[in-house]
Parts: C-alpha cells; structure tokens; sequence
C-alpha cells in the first residue's frame, strides 16, 4: 500500500508556480468573493489568501453581508469580469438561499471562472477541450499523474454524481481512457461495483460509507469525502481497514484537500495567459 501524499503534491506545484510568477512583469490577481460569515468558509479564504501570498499572486477578499441583493451581487461580479487588472473570480460557496448559486457562477466569466463551474466551462470539459476545470477533480487527475498511474483501459468507479466533483470526475477519466461507471444514492448493490473497480474515488460525505469487503484487492482508492467527527477528520472511506487492501490510497486529511487548493492555484495562471491570448 502506498499514500498518494497531496499534502507533498500540493508543495511542488505551488513551488513550480512561484518560480513561474517570479518571471511574469505583471502578477495575476485573484478576486475572492464572500456573501456573509460562514465559518467554513473563513477557513478556506485564509487558506486561499495564504497560497496568493506564497506563489506572488495579487490578492483581493470582498465581502458583502448576508442580506446583499442578488442583482447588485451579480452586479459585482460584471464589474470584476470587466476589470482587466483581475485575472480570476471566485465567488466562495455557499451563498445565502436567497441567490441563485448556479446564476452567480455563470455571471463570471469563462475566462475568468477558476473554480471551473460555469455551464461553459463544463461543457468545454465534456468536448474534451482545454478550460478552466472544476479544482477537486483536476486536482485527483494531477495526483494521479504525478505518481504515474496510468488510467487508459482501467475500470474506474465514482460514487456520487454532484456538479463539483462526481460528473466532472467521471468525464475526465472517461477523457483519459477509463471506463467508467458513476455510482449515487439511487445505485443499487454498491458493492457489486465497488468490487469491479481498479481506480474508486468516493465522493459522497457520508464518513466511512465504503468499507473494506467493498473494494478489491490492489485497486487505487481516491477518498475526496471529509467529515468531522468525535474523534477527528475522516473521509468516505474506512481508511484502517481499506488500506490493506489498496495498492494506493489517499488519507483525509491530507489527500484531496490539499490538491483543491493547488490547482485553484493553477487555474489562476491558466486564466493569466488565457486572457492574454496564450
């Protein structure tokens, strides 16, 4: 059994783009926007400020009370999508109910859209087109590939079929030349196809859900769920038990997580250049 270490990952990648800043004569900006005081929320915008701070990146934390309109919100956001000194847009989930997540991640701009969660950018991942992709699941792909592990011909199994991690996941390992199945709530027997999968990435939130007699013997298993409990962080998976039986795994925390924030890093490059036609 070996640990897929995003923890690591995440260093070499944020290393590789601060060299990469360093060289640029003007710095990519990031816009984090934040509707009201959600404490998960506080935590991941340090964590983002942090990785600006890091790499070079100009940084910029807006935030609005609870109670702003959805139209001067949105609003905001035109204005953001037409500042050219603004490179990357990311609205922090979740807003209030008031507004319409999905009309506020499509005001932004492809362009300028790091999270990768506009309808466009989607659909450019569908085509199998270069864009801006959803971070968690670029950020399994990138582990992936930096411990080498080919994905052409391999039986892969997602659970859980969200527009952030399950359907993006599942079109870039079919991208790559996996096959395959995407599991949910409504499967049945998920243990029939747990047990045919090379590669399981679980994606649910619900800790612990996949137990060891679930997974076969020497597959890769990619744990993205995190849950808080009594006694800590832990993810989707039984991660004592499984690793046992896994020829790679990744632990929670320090799987996933990390990879999110390295490759929200990337995307902000990615849109410097997209945006100056490179």
């Amino acid at each position: 059994m070996k640990i897929l270490d995003g923890k690591k990952i995440k260093q070499e990648i944020l290393d590789e783009l601060k060299e990469e800043v360093s060289k640029l004569k003007n710095k990519p900006h990031l816009v984090v926007i934040q509707v009201g005081n959600n404490e998960a929320s506080n935590v991941y915008i340090k964590q983002k400020a942090k990785m600006c701070e890091y790499i070079g990146y100009d940084y910029t934390h807006l935030k609005f009370p609870e109670d702003i309109t959805e139209e001067c919100l949105l609003s905001k956001i035109d204005e953001l999508n037409k500042d050219k000194s603004v490179t990357g847009i990311l609205v922090q989930m979740p807003v209030p109910d008031h507004i319409d997540t999905s009309k506020v991640q499509n005001a932004v701009s492809e362009y300028k859209d790091v999270d990768g969660l506009s309808d466009i950018n989607a659909g450019k991942l569908f085509h199998n087109k270069d864009a801006l992709f959803s971070c968690t699941p670029y950020g399994v792909m990138e582990l992936l590939r930096r411990y080498n592990i080919k994905l052409e011909g391999m039986n892969a199994v997602v659970v859980g079929r969200s527009n952030l991690v399950g359907k993006p996941m599942g079109t870039m390992l079919t991208n790559a030349g996996a096959t395959v199945t995407i599991c949910h709530s409504k499967t049945k027997d998920l243990k029939k196809h747990t047990l045919k999968a090379d590669l399981l990435v679980v994606t649910v939130g619900k800790p612990k859900l996949v137990t060891k007699d679930m997974v076969r013997k020497g597959a890769i298993v990619i744990d993205v769920g995190i849950s808080r409990l009594a006694e800590g962080l832990c993810g989707d998976v039984d991660f004592e038990n499984v690793k046992e039986k896994a020829k790679y795994i990744t632990p929670v925390p320090g799987g996933v997580g990390p990879m999110t924030v390295a490759m929200l890093a990337k995307n902000v490059l990615k849109a410097y250049y997209l945006q100056k036609g490179e």
